[in-house]
C-alpha cells in the first residue's frame, strides 16, 4: 500500500488557493490507494467547485465546513466527516476557523466503500487513526506502523454510521425555491399542506413528489435544515435558548427533543462530547 501525507499551516488566503490547486494536481498524478492531507482555513474562506478521481473523507476538527454540490448542502461539524464519492463536483465554505483533515481513497481500494454522499459520525478509533495518518512522515513506504494504521483506517471507513446532516435539494425548480426560502428563514412550523397549496398540489401528490425529489419526508428534511442552521451557532458558543427561539421553537425542550432525536444526544451533551 502506498500513500502520502500533505499538511498546510499558517498560509495566507492566496497561498491556500495555490496550495489547493497544487494538491488537486498532485492527487490526480499520484499513484496509490490512500492519501492523508491536512489544512487550516480562516473563517469565510471559499474553495470553489472542483472534483477529484479519489473519494474523500473530509473531517473538520475545529469550526464547521459547509459543502455544496448539485444535490444539496452538507455541513461537517466537529467529530464528523463527509464521505464524498469520487467525481462529485463540490465547493466548500468555512464557518469559523477550520482545521481540516482529508483522507483521499481510491474507489476500489477496499470493499464496502459507499457510493453515495453522506455525513458520518467518527468513532474514537477512526478519529485517532486519521490524526495518526496525517501526522505520519511523508516517506512512509518503509514504515510498517503507518502501513497498518492506513490499512485499518481503510477498513473502518465503510463501518462509519451515517448522520442526518445532509440536506439534499430537489431538481424541481418550484420545489427547490421553497427549500431555499426555508433555509433563509427556517421554522419547525412549516407543514405539508402549506407547501402543497403553494405548488397547487394535493397533499398526497406533494408528499410523493418531495420524497421522490429528496429521498426524505418534508418533516425529516425540515428538521435537518434546522440542524444545519443551529449547529454552527451552537458550535460558536451561542446559548441553546437563543438558537431554539430564533429557529421558531416554542420552547427549549421542544428544540432539545428534536435535536436528541436527530443526533442521539441533547445539545449540551452532544457539543461537549464533540469537543
Amino acid at each position: 500500500m502506498r500513500y502520502m501525507t500533505f499538511a498546510a499551516r499558517n498560509a495566507t488566503g492566496v497561498e491556500l488557493e495555490k496550495l489547493h490547486k497544487m494538491r488537486l494536481e498532485w492527487l490526480e498524478q499520484a499513484d496509490g490507494d490512500v492519501f492523508a492531507l491536512a489544512a487550516h482555513y480562516p473563517s469565510g474562506f471559499h474553495i470553489p467547485d472542483h472534483h477529484h478521481s479519489q473519494s474523500q473523507l473530509l473531517h473538520a476538527i475545529t469550526g464547521v465546513a459547509m459543502v455544496t454540490t448539485q444535490f444539496g448542502r452538507w455541513m461537517v461539524p466537529p467529530h464528523h466527516a463527509l464521505w464524498l464519492p469520487a467525481g462529485i463536483e463540490h465547493a466548500v465554505d468555512m464557518l469559523g476557523d477550520v482545521a481540516m483533515h482529508s483522507i483521499y481513497v481510491r474507489p476500489d481500494a477496499v470493499e464496502g466503500l459507499k457510493s453515495h454522499l453522506h455525513v458520518v459520525g467518527l468513532t474514537p478509533l477512526v478519529d485517532n487513526l486519521i490524526r495518526e495518518a496525517v501526522a505520519a512522515p511523508a516517506d512512509v513506504l518503509a514504515d510498517p506502523r503507518t502501513t497498518y494504521i492506513m490499512g485499518l483506517l481503510l477498513h473502518e471507513i465503510p463501518n462509519l454510521q451515517e448522520r442526518p446532516l445532509g440536506l439534499p435539494f430537489p431538481d424541481d425548480r418550484r420545489l427547490a425555491a421553497l427549500c431555499r426560502g426555508f433555509l433563509k428563514d427556517p421554522s419547525p412550523h412549516t407543514n405539508i399542506d402549506d407547501w402543497a397549496d403553494r405548488l397547487g398540489m394535493s397533499r398526497r401528490t406533494f408528499t410523493r413528489m418531495f420524497r421522490r425529489e429528496t429521498g426524505l419526508s418534508l418533516s425529516t428534511w425540515r428538521q435537518q435544515a434546522c440542524l444545519l442552521s443551529a449547529l454552527p451557532r451552537l458550535t460558536e458558543g451561542e446559548p441553546v435558548t437563543s438558537v431554539a427561539l430564533d429557529l421558531g421553537y416554542n420552547s427549549v425542550p421542544a428544540f432539545t427533543t428534536m435535536f436528541k432525536r436527530m443526533l442521539g444526544a441533547p445539545p449540551r451533551h452532544y457539543l461537549h462530547s464533540a469537543a
